[in-house]
Protein backbone atom coordinates (compact mmCIF):
# COMPACT_ATOMS: atom_id res chain seq x y z
CA UNK A 1 0.00 0.00 0.00
CA UNK A 2 1.38 3.44 -0.99
CA UNK A 3 0.76 6.85 -1.83
CA UNK A 4 2.58 8.44 -5.31
CA UNK A 5 2.82 12.29 -5.42
CA UNK A 6 4.33 14.22 -8.46
CA UNK A 7 4.51 16.98 -9.99
CA UNK A 8 6.46 19.60 -8.04
CA UNK A 9 8.96 22.30 -9.17
CA UNK A 10 9.76 25.50 -10.28
CA UNK A 11 7.54 27.63 -10.98
CA UNK A 12 7.13 31.22 -11.02
CA UNK A 13 4.83 33.58 -9.28
CA UNK A 14 1.39 33.97 -10.91
CA UNK A 15 2.11 30.22 -12.99
CA UNK A 16 0.47 26.88 -12.34
CA UNK A 17 1.09 23.66 -11.71
CA UNK A 18 -0.65 20.39 -11.57
CA UNK A 19 0.02 17.88 -8.84
CA UNK A 20 -0.51 14.06 -8.86
CA UNK A 21 -1.61 11.53 -6.29
CA UNK A 22 -1.27 8.09 -7.73
CA UNK A 23 -2.55 4.70 -5.31
CA UNK A 24 -0.47 1.20 -5.55
CA UNK A 25 -2.34 -1.77 -3.76
CA UNK A 26 -5.22 0.69 -2.77
CA UNK A 27 -8.14 1.74 -4.46
CA UNK A 28 -8.09 5.85 -3.39
CA UNK A 29 -11.80 5.84 -4.20
CA UNK A 30 -12.45 4.24 -0.80
CA UNK A 31 -10.93 7.09 0.66
CA UNK A 32 -11.40 10.72 1.78
CA UNK A 33 -8.51 12.53 0.47
CA UNK A 34 -6.50 15.60 1.30
CA UNK A 35 -3.79 17.62 0.45
CA UNK A 36 -1.70 19.24 2.86
CA UNK A 37 1.42 21.09 2.78
CA UNK A 38 4.29 22.12 4.78
CA UNK A 39 6.69 25.20 4.47
CA UNK A 40 9.91 25.18 6.26
CA UNK A 41 9.01 26.14 9.92
CA UNK A 42 5.55 25.53 9.75
CA UNK A 43 2.98 23.49 10.80
CA UNK A 44 1.45 20.95 8.39
CA UNK A 45 -1.79 23.09 6.78
CA UNK A 46 -4.43 21.27 4.82
CA UNK A 47 -5.18 22.67 1.60
CA UNK A 48 -7.87 20.11 0.02
CA UNK A 49 -10.17 17.63 0.79
CA UNK A 50 -12.22 15.64 -1.66
CA UNK A 51 -14.24 13.04 0.37
CA UNK A 52 -15.31 9.24 -1.02
CA UNK A 53 -18.84 11.49 -2.01
CA UNK A 54 -17.06 14.13 -4.00
CA UNK A 55 -18.19 16.74 -1.57
CA UNK A 56 -15.07 19.39 -1.85
CA UNK A 57 -13.31 21.52 0.80
CA UNK A 58 -10.79 23.61 0.52
CA UNK A 59 -8.35 25.86 2.65
CA UNK A 60 -8.80 29.77 3.36
CA UNK A 61 -5.67 30.86 1.88
CA UNK A 62 -6.17 28.61 -1.74
CA UNK A 63 -9.84 29.16 -2.55
CA UNK A 64 -10.24 30.42 -5.54
CA UNK A 65 -6.81 29.04 -6.96
CA UNK A 66 -6.59 25.56 -6.36
CA UNK A 67 -8.60 23.12 -7.04
CA UNK A 68 -9.06 19.28 -6.18
CA UNK A 69 -10.52 16.17 -8.43
CA UNK A 70 -10.44 12.29 -8.62
CA UNK A 71 -10.08 10.21 -11.38
CA UNK A 72 -10.99 6.85 -9.97
CA UNK A 73 -10.26 4.81 -13.72
CA UNK A 74 -6.82 6.29 -12.97
CA UNK A 75 -6.55 5.68 -8.99
CA UNK A 76 -5.33 9.13 -9.22
CA UNK A 77 -6.47 12.26 -7.48
CA UNK A 78 -5.47 15.56 -8.41
CA UNK A 79 -4.40 19.10 -6.99
CA UNK A 80 -4.81 21.71 -9.60
CA UNK A 81 -2.60 25.04 -8.61
CA UNK A 82 -3.60 28.16 -10.50
CA UNK A 83 -2.30 32.14 -9.41
CA UNK A 84 0.27 30.47 -7.18
CA UNK A 85 2.11 32.57 -5.41
CA UNK A 86 5.27 32.71 -3.12
CA UNK A 87 3.69 31.74 -0.01
CA UNK A 88 3.15 28.82 -1.48
CA UNK A 89 6.06 27.37 -1.68
CA UNK A 90 5.70 24.02 0.56
CA UNK A 91 6.31 20.23 0.60
CA UNK A 92 2.55 19.02 -0.68
CA UNK A 93 1.71 15.48 0.90
CA UNK A 94 -1.41 13.73 -0.33
CA UNK A 95 -3.24 11.69 2.24
CA UNK A 96 -5.65 9.16 1.97
CA UNK A 97 -8.29 8.80 5.09
CA UNK A 98 -11.11 6.16 6.30
CA UNK A 99 -11.87 6.27 9.72
CA UNK A 100 -8.80 5.38 11.77
CA UNK A 101 -7.03 4.95 9.18
CA UNK A 102 -4.68 7.19 7.24
CA UNK A 103 -1.81 6.48 4.82
CA UNK A 104 0.65 9.44 3.32
CA UNK A 105 2.67 9.86 0.59
CA UNK A 106 6.46 11.15 0.42
CA UNK A 107 5.60 14.51 -0.77
CA UNK A 108 6.60 16.64 -3.63
CA UNK A 109 7.76 20.12 -3.32
CA UNK A 110 7.12 23.10 -4.89
CA UNK A 111 9.12 26.15 -4.96
CA UNK A 112 7.28 29.38 -6.27
CA UNK A 113 9.52 32.08 -7.53
CA UNK A 114 8.46 36.13 -7.79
Amino acid sequence: VQLQASGGGLVQAGGSRRLSCTGSGMLLSRYNMNWYRQAPGEQRELVATITRDGDINYGDSVKGRFAVSRDNAENTVYLQMNSLQVGDTATYYCNAQLLRTQYWGQGTLVTVSS
